[in-house]
């Protein structure tokens, strides 16, 4: 059963395609470019979208990456998952960082988010290509409690970070 949560959406910009569930069942919605970007390695860049949210108190939107531009290019969101809180209404921007280390194609030649096989490069995003996914979540609050120590409150699993292997 599908629980379904009103969220409004403005369209700021022209010809922007409003995000969408791909299937049925998938829990991201894929958001898209609203312009052409161009992303030359080492660069980090906010790829905007043209939409403005209003996301009801309690909840959040998560941008997380989609997992087939993260396989096929050295593109990544440079705060996955990002959050938009439930207060911001300005235009939602996918931070995306180009983590090529120098570029294997010619000058003035663009790689897309179609290449294949991880390609260091500049690369072009598109108009209207799908570069995110966006996660509605509910967002319990937090009652910090001042203790002396936490060390005989539950369970401790006995290690730090990393203490699980890798």
């Amino acid at each position: 059963m599908n629980i379904m949560v009103d969220v409004y959406v403005e369209v700021i910009r022209e010809g922007v395609r409003l995000p969408f569930y791909a299937n049925p069942y998938d829990a991201g919605m894929d958001v898209c470019a609203a312009e052409d970007t161009i992303i030359e390695p080492g660069q980090t860049v906010i790829i905007p979208t043209g939409l403005k949210f209003a996301i009801p108190e309690g909840y959040e939107i998560q941008v997380r990456p989609r997992s087939g531009i993260s396989l096929r290019t050295p593109l990544r969101l440079a705060n996955s998952p990002g959050t938009i809180d439930a207060g911001y209404r300005d235009e939602l921007g996918i931070i995306v960082h180009n983590s090529s280390i120098a570029s294997n194609v010619k000058n003035g030649e663009y790689l897309t988010l179609d290449s294949k096989g991880n390609q260091q490069g500049t690369y072009i995003v598109r108009k209207g290509e799908r570069i995110a996914q966006l996660v509605l979540a509910e967002v319990p609050r937090m009652n910090l409690i001042l203790v002396d120590s936490v060390k005989d409150i539950g369970t401790d699993r006995g290690g730090g970070f990393g203490s699980t292997g890798i």
